[in-house]
C-alpha cells in the first residue's frame, strides 16, 4: 500500500518545479511538456486508488433498481456496512491510514463529491424511509475489526403516521459517531466531516421530518396544545446531539422553530381541517333532515368567564334589580316563542355544520391572540364558502325536486338565525376592536339565498302549472266534447301538481311558508282560469254550465291540498282560510257564480256598486262577461245601464 503523506509532498514538489519551469520565458522545452503530463497522469492514478479505498469504507446494499420503493417492505433490503480499517483482502492496513485518505481526497477536490453521493444514498435509502414510516428501524450489528452494519427492520405497529421521538431516536442511531463514518478529521479552515455531511443532507431531512412527522404531531384540539411542550422538549434535544456529533453548527434551526411555533402551527390546521370538514358537508346529500322545533337550541359548550367577567356581573345584578324593582305588575310579557325558529326540517349536514362552527368557534378560549383571530375568521369563512358551494353544487337538484329546494329555504333561514346572536355568544374570548360585525352582516346574504332557491322552484312550478293550462284551448268552445275533456283534463293535473307539491313540502316548510306557497300556485292557476273566462266573446248555455263546473272543481278541491302538517285534523283551520292565502278566491267564487245566474241576480250581486261582485270586478269586466253570456235585448241593456259605481 503507498504512502499518501509521503505521495501528496512529492505530487505537491513536482507542481512547483513544473510551474517554476513554466515561468521563465520562451521556455518550451519537451521535458517540461513530459513532466506535465506525467503529473496529470499520476494525479489521476492517484484519485482512482482514493476512490478505491473511499468504497471499501462505506458498502451499501440497496433494493434492486426494479423495485417501486412505494412501501416500508422494499426497504428492507436496505444495509449499509461501514469499515473501519481496510479490505477484507488487506486487514494489515492501519487504521491511522484512513484520515490521511480522507485528507487527500480533499486536497484533490474529490471528498465533497463522495460525501454529497454518500448522504444523497443515505437519506433516499435509509433516513426518509425511518421518517416515512413508523414500521421501521434501523438495527446495528458490530462485526470486530471490520466496522458496523446498519440494516433497516420491519416491526409492527398500529400507528398511521410516525412519533417525533420515535424518529429522532432512529436518525440518531443512524449519524451516531460510533456506527456512521468513524472518523472526523479537522483540517486548516476547513470543516470536519460530519459537518460536511450535516450541511449536505440537514436542510432536505429537517423538511421530510417537519413534512411527514411533526405536521400530523400537531393536536387537534386547544386542549391538547400543553402537551405539546414534550415534542418541543424532544426537539431540542435531538437538535443538542447534532451538535454534540458535529452534524449541526449554530441556533435553532427550522425545525425547532417549527415545533416552538405550534400556535400557528395550530391554527392553521385547525382552519385547514375544519375548511375541509365544511366543504365536505355541503357537497353531501341533503335528502337526511332533522326536525327543528322553536324549543330548538344549539349545543354551546359552557364558557369561562373572561377577565374581569365576575365585577361585571356584580354590576348587572344590581342594574337588574333596579329595574324590577320599577318594572309595572301588569307588564305585557312576550310570547314564549318570539325570536325562536317556526317548526320545520332542516338537512342534518347543515345542523352539523353550525355545530362544527361553534366547536371552532370554542377553540378561541385560551389560545393566543393570533390563533383566535385566525379561528374566528376560519369561521366566517365557512359561511362564505356556503354562499359558493350549495348554490353551485345542487344548482340542478334544487330546480328539479322541489323537496330539496324547501329544504334550502330551510337551511338558510335556520343558519340566518343563528348568526344574529353567534358572534356575542364568544365576543368576550375574542381579541377584535370595537364596531366588528361578528356575523350579522352575513344575515341578510343567507336570508336573500334562501328566498331566491325557493323562488325559481316556484317558477319551475308555475311554468308547468301554465304549460298544463295552455293544453285547454282556452277554454272555449265546450260544448264540444273533445274541447271540455282537455279542459277538464288540465284543471285535474292542476289540483294533481298542487297535492302533489303539498305531499312533498309537508311538515318540512313552516307553516307559513307552506301555506303561501301552495296559495301563490294555486292563485296563479285561478288566475289563468278567469283571464281566459273574461276573455270570451261568446257563452254559450253549455259553455257557461261547463265552465262553472270547472270552477267548482277548483272551490271544491282547492282547499284540500293544504296540508302543511301530518296531523288531517289541525290542517281543516288551514283549509278554512283559503281566501287569506289565495288572492284571486273570492273573485273566482263570484265568476262561478254568475256564469250560472240570471241577470237581476247579477244586478242584484252587483248592489250598485257595492256587492261583493263589485269588490272583484271592475264595471268594464262585468259589463264584457254579460254581454258574452247574454243575448243582445232589452233586459241586457237594462242591466249593463246598472253596472256602475
Amino acid at each position: 500500500m503507498f504512502c499518501v503523506t509521503e505521495t501528496l509532498s512529492h505530487y505537491s514538489d513536482m507542481l512547483l518545479y513544473v510551474d517554476a519551469l513554466k515561468a521563465w520565458k520562451d521556455t518550451e522545452l519537451p521535458l517540461v511538456h513530459a513532466l506535465s503530463s506525467e503529473i496529470t497522469i499520476q494525479r489521476e492514478n492517484l484519485i482512482y486508488h482514493l476512490g478505491e479505498e473511499w468504497q471499501k469504507l462505506a458498502v451499501w446494499k440497496l433494493p434492486s433498481t426494479k423495485t417501486e420503493l412505494t412501501s416500508e417492505k422494499s426497504f428492507l433490503k436496505t444495509a449499509l456496512h461501514l469499515n473501519r480499517g481496510g479490505s477484507k483482502g488487506d486487514e494489515s492496513v492501519p487504521h491511522a491510514l484512513l484520515p490521511s485518505i480522507l485528507q487527500a481526497l480533499s486536497i484533490q477536490g474529490e471528498l465533497h463529491k463522495k460525501i454529497k453521493l454518500f448522504g444523497q444514498v443515505l437519506f433516499k435509502y435509509m433516513l426518509k424511509p425511518l421518517i416515512l414510516y413508523p414500521s421501521l428501524v434501523v438495527e446495528v450489528s458490530s462485526q470486530p475489526e471490520q466496522g458496523a452494519v446498519l440494516s433497516l427492520q420491519c416491526t409492527e405497529t398500529k400507528a398511521e403516521h410516525p412519533d417525533p421521538s420515535q424518529v429522532y431516536t432512529k436518525v440518531l442511531t443512524v449519524e451516531n459517531p460510533q456506527f456512521s463514518l468513524p472518523i472526523s478529521v479537522p483540517k486548516p479552515n476547513t470543516k470536519t466531516l460530519s459537518e460536511i455531511l450535516g450541511d449536505l443532507i440537514w436542510e432536505e431531512m429537517s423538511e421530510c421530518i417537519i413534512r411527514e412527522c411533526l405536521v400530523h404531531s400537531i393536536p387537534a384540539n386547544s386542549s391538547q396544545l400543553a402537551e405539546y411542550s414534550e415534542v418541543i422538549k424532544q426537539t431540542e434535544d435531538f437538535e443538542s446531539s447534532l451538535k454534540e456529533m458535529g452534524y449541526l453548527a449554530g441556533d435553532s434551526t427550522d425545525l425547532l422553530k417549527y415545533a416552538r411555533n405550534i400556535n400557528c402551527h395550530f391554527a392553521s390546521k385547525k382552519c385547514q381541517d375544519v375548511i375541509v370538514a365544511a366543504r365536505k358537508l355541503m357537497t353531501s346529500e341533503m335528502h337526511n333532515t332533522v326536525k327543528i322545533t322553536p324549543e330548538y337550541k344549539l349545543s354551546i359548550p359552557k364558557l369561562p368567564n373572561p377577565s374581569g367577567g365576575e365585577k361585571e356581573r356584580k354590576e348587572s345584578s344590581k342594574k337588574s334589580a333596579h329595574y324590577d324593582q320599577q318594572s309595572l305588575e301588569n307588564e305585557k310579557q312576550l310570547s314564549p316563542n318570539t325570536l325562536c325558529l317556526p317548526m320545520c326540517r332542516i338537512s342534518e349536514s347543515v345542523q352539523q355544520l353550525m355545530e362544527l362552527a361553534i366547536q371552532t368557534l370554542s377553540e378561541v378560549v385560551g389560545s393566543s391572540p393570533q390563533c383566535a383571530v385566525q379561528l374566528f375568521y376560519t369561521v366566517r369563512n365557512i359561511f362564505h364558502l356556503f354562499f359558493d358551494v350549495v348554490p353551485t353544487y345542487h344548482k340542478d337538484n334544487f330546480l328539479k325536486l322541489p323537496h330539496l329546494a324547501a329544504i334550502q329555504h330551510n337551511n338558510c333561514m335556520f343558519i340566518a338565525h343563528h348568526l344574529l346572536t353567534l358572534g356575542f355568544q364568544f365576543k368576550p374570548h375574542l381579541p377584535l376592536k370595537d364596531g366588528v360585525a361578528y356575523f350579522v352582516d352575513l344575515v341578510p346574504g343567507f336570508r336573500r339565498l334562501g328566498a331566491r332557491c325557493f323562488v325559481a322552484q316556484m317558477n319551475v312550478q308555475k311554468a308547468e302549472m301554465l304549460e298544463r293550462l295552455s293544453t285547454a284551448r282556452n277554454f272555449s268552445n265546450l260544448d264540444d266534447e273533445d274541447n271540455y275533456s282537455v279542459a277538464s283534463k288540465a284543471i285535474r293535473q292542476v289540483i294533481h301538481q298542487l297535492r302533489r307539491l303539498g305531499k312533498v313540502w309537508q311538515d318540512v316548510l313552516p307553516v307559513n311558508i307552506y301555506c303561501k306557497a301552495i296559495g301563490t300556485l294555486l292563485n296563479t292557476a285561478i288566475s289563468e282560469l278567469i283571464n281566459k273566462i273574461m276573455m270570451l266573446e261568446d257563452i254559450s248555455n253549455v259553455d257557461g254550465e261547463r265552465l262553472r263546473t270547472l270552477c267548482q272543481t277548483i272551490i271544491e278541491e282547492g282547499p284540500l291540498v293544504f296540508n302543511p302538517l301530518p296531523d288531517e285534523n289541525k290542517n281543516k283551520k288551514y283549509q278554512e282560510e283559503v281566501p287569506v292565502y289565495v288572492k284571486k278566491w273570492m273573485t273566482l267564487k263570484e265568476i262561478s257564480m254568475v256564469l250560472n245566474a240570471n241577470l237581476q241576480e247579477i244586478v242584484d250581486r252587483w248592489a250598485e256598486g257595492k256587492g261583493p261582485l263589485a269588490a272583484e270586478f271592475s264595471c268594464n269586466e262585468m259589463k264584457s262577461l254579460i254581454r258574452a253570456l247574454f243575448k243582445n235585448t232589452e233586459r241586457r241593456a237594462a242591466a249593463l245601464a246598472k253596472i256602475t259605481k
